[in-house]
């Protein structure tokens, strides 16, 4: 007979992050649709995103969000500029967190990338797999709701998988 999960393991989830319950039962208030589930993880995955370039504007600047600039430091927090950004499970629209001197420089989703990771790899298999170009914008069309060019998907296959 198989052993009964302990409640710790079943929120578990990659690389041993756990998610504490308090923080799913606002999420979740009773039965969910899979809409409705796929609509909280893109929620998810964008307040985890936008949180970690927040950490990471942190880093660069030397100092948190609402404090006292130190001293020496001229250059600040400045807003943020939305960028779209292409995920595994469809696109998300992020806040991109800015400095008063442009020097910040993302590290989790660089300037002027649009798709996150795992995004190219999913358009590298259809391609290996023999899609062609215009077969792989239909089916992220289809799966993800999102309408690129061909010409956004070419520099990834010529760059990946020459034929």
């Amino acid at each position: 007979m198989p052993s009964k999960r302990k409640k710790s393991e079943v929120a578990s989830g990659v690389a041993g992050v756990t998610i504490p319950p308090e923080l799913l039962d606002p999420l979740v208030k009773g039965p969910m649709t899979p809409e409705e589930v796929q609509a909280a993880c893109l929620s998810f995955k964008k307040a985890l995103i936008e949180r970690a370039m927040g950490r990471e504007m942190t880093h660069h600047l030397g100092y948190r969000s609402g404090e006292a600039r130190p001293e020496g430091q001229d250059n600040h927090r400045n807003g943020t500029t939305g960028k779209t950004v292409l995920t595994e499970d469809g696109p998300i629209r992020v806040e991109v967190p800015r400095d008063r001197d442009g020097s910040y420089e993302p590290i989790l989703i660089p300037k002027h990338e649009r798709r996150f990771t795992g995004f190219d790899d999913k358009i590298i298999a259809r391609y290996a797999r023999g899609m062609t170009v215009r077969e792989i914008q239909g089916f992220l069309a289809e799966q993800y709701g999102t309408e690129v060019s061909p010409e956004f998907i070419s520099p990834v296959t010529t760059r990946s998988w020459p034929r």
